[in-house]
């Protein structure tokens, strides 16, 4: 077998992996890294930086791709058959005792599936994975050749991208752009992949996973309960209203009539006393009341900033399905979200996870169920939000302070109770060893 054919083989599978190599970095590689390289002066990355901001360039540059991937590969097919299957030919007829014409066919499809098998693995897989593993590098070194390969098919380009746009338009679908979009799940994980690479500390990406969960966190698990909501009814004595102004640690307060799921309006501390150093004494707070805004509960927290934002609002109103009022949520408590708890010392502590001497962990009734495996070593799973919502679940009936019982594993003993719900719990958390052989 002559060094000739396979040495011209072996250039098919290198141009092929060319190919793949440039059409998969160019769609890795970030945008915000060339555009640095950009400024900084690297001629390369210049080059590059002019195809990934132009979508019509980048369109062409993958139909190059695909035109360079597609010749190739047809070529290295066509060549192999034309050469190593007849000289396969004579083996062939020795081997099996087979006409030319059959040994022909045989020794043609013994070479195609060869040559498909060494395409697949050295012209597609591992530049693939290359490209993949090493965007940036990869998108510079072959954005030159690129860039001589589109001037060459220049012609046939426009031929091929036209007949694209001509069959999606006759299935009824648009043309899509190649850009660079990102789900937050593949975000988060780009995020996680930075963590563990030494480039973000453990605070960072914390807080930029909370972030990203924004947009999956309904208000009804960030707001104030019903229960826990320190309202006015505006029928109340103006005396007891500004002694319990006075006693609140809030600088807003709903306002209601006859039931909270009536709120009214929304009364600032601060127009109370602007109205009372002017006019020297209040008569109502019904002409200081501003407008409540009411959200539904089921609201996503990035939509509710939004809403925040948008009506110029710190707190709002979370109805529920059947239009009462489900709890009241700030705008310090979708912050909260972000960069943890903001201590306030006019406000009372609100109890929070913590680890007691005697090993067990206390935890808030009113803590999210997918934050307790930190602290239990059990992931739970149920139809309500919190940890208290999940162990009155289990239970079945209301729960009683020193009421004892077991998840998963897990004894619990309900610590504390408040309007009939689960304000702390204290767990015996299962070891880590414990948790792998479960």
């Amino acid at each position: 077998m002559s060094i000739l054919p396979v040495g011209i083989i072996l250039i098919f599978i290198l141009v092929s992996a060319f190919y793949v190599g440039a059409e998969f970095s160019v769609v890795s590689s970030r945008r915000s890294r060339i555009k640095q390289m950009a400024e900084e002066g690297n001629f390369m990355a210049i080059r590059l930086l002019s195809v990934m901001q132009d979508s019509k360039k980048l369109n062409r540059y993958i139909a190059c791709c695909q035109i360079g991937i597609t010749i190739s590969s047809l070529l290295l097919g066509s060549y192999g058959e034309a050469t190593l299957a007849r000289q396969l030919v004579p083996v062939f007829q020795k081997l099996g005792n087979l006409q030319e014409v059959a040994a022909h066919s045989t020794a043609a499809l013994v070479i195609l599936l060869l040559l498909t098998g060494i395409l697949l693995v050295f012209g597609e897989l591992i530049p693939k994975y290359l490209s993949l593993q090493y965007p940036t590098q990869t998108a510079l070194i072959t954005i030159l050749p690129m860039s001589w390969s589109m001037s060459l098919f220049s012609w046939f380009i426009p031929v091929i991208s036209t007949s694209g746009s001509i069959v999606l338009k006759l299935i009824g679908k648009d043309e899509a752009a190649h850009r660079h979009i990102h789900s937050p799940e593949e975000i988060d994980l780009l995020i996680a992949e930075s963590r563990d690479g030494g480039l973000l500390e453990p605070d960072e990406h914390k807080r930029l996973h909370q972030a990203l969960q924004l947009s999956i966190r309904p208000a009804h698990q960030l707001m104030v309960p019903r229960l826990h909501i320190n309202a006015i009814d505006v029928e109340t004595p103006l005396d007891e209203i500004l002694e319990k102004v006075a006693q609140s640690p809030y600088t807003r307060l709903p306002v209601y009539r006859g039931t909270i799921d009536n709120v009214i309006g929304m009364i600032n501390i601060k127009d109370l006393v602007m109205h009372y150093l002017k006019h020297g004494n209040i008569k109502s707070i019904d002409r200081l009341m501003r407008p409540a805004l009411f959200i539904p509960d089921t609201v996503k927290a990035d939509r509710l900033l939004s809403m925040l934002k948008e009506k110029k609002c710190h707190q709002a109103m979370i109805v529920d399905e059947f239009g009462g009022v489900a709890g009241l949520i700030t705008l310090e408590d979708v912050l909260a979200e972000l960069v943890g708890d903001v201590g306030d010392e006019f406000k009372t502590q609100q109890l929070k996870a913590e680890r007691l001497p005697d090993g067990r962990v206390r935890l808030p009734g009113i803590m999210l169920l997918d934050e307790a495996e930190q602290w239990t070593g059990v992931r739970w799973e149920g139809n309500v939000d919190t940890i208290g919502g999940y162990v009155t679940e289990i239970l079945g009936h209301l729960p009683m302070a020193g009421e004892h019982i077991n998840i998963d594993g897990i004894e619990l003993e309900i610590e504390e109770i408040s309007h009939r719900a689960i304000r702390s719990i204290l767990v015996k958390p299962v070891s880590q060893e414990e948790a792998t052989n479960g």
